[in-house]
């Protein structure tokens, strides 16, 4: 079983049902991982895969000094992990839509992004030269929903 499952909500739990009808598939803790401790998931476009980097996720949210189901590190671990899920699912849109951006920020709207999603995203852009996709998925990763209607109208 992929651990990461233990840390989805419902929502990322659809998206999961989605990328494999969408006939992607999913992985945990594959060398790509290794690239950085900072990166919590990855898209191979070619396999048509998903990468998630639980143990990443887990060391950054300190989930090993966890005492108990309440711990914060639980729940920081939790949010990276279903953060991953919704930003690679963004990716599969996007290659749904020919590869391209699928420009539904806001109308147009630049949207506002913590120090720590900035710093992730010139990682991202930097690691697959691709600034607008990856902008637009930062920007959609705290939007389960939206992901879910995106992954419905591009790839089905």
């Amino acid at each position: 079983m992929l651990e990461f499952i233990l840390f989805l909500n419902s929502p990322e739990k659809e998206i999961v049902r989605l990328i494999k009808k969408a006939n992607y598939k999913v992985e945990e803790n594959s060398p790509l991982c290794l690239i950085s401790k900072k990166f919590f998931g990855f898209l191979k476009k070619e396999q048509r895969t998903i990468v998630i980097c639980t143990d990443n996720a887990k060391r950054y949210g300190g989930y090993m000094f966890a005492k108990g189901p309440k711990a914060e590190g639980s729940f920081k671990t939790g949010l990276m992990i279903r953060r991953a899920i919704r930003h690679e699912s963004v990716h599969i849109a996007q290659e749904c839509n020919g590869g391209n951006p699928i420009n539904q920020l806001h109308e147009g709207k630049a949207i506002k992004m913590s120090l720590y999603k900035i710093e992730a995203l010139e990682g991202s852009a930097k690691l697959t030269g691709q600034r607008e996709k990856e902008y637009e998925a930062y920007a959609l990763e705290d939007r389960p929903r939206k992901v879910i209607s995106l992954l419905k109208a591009f790839c089905f």
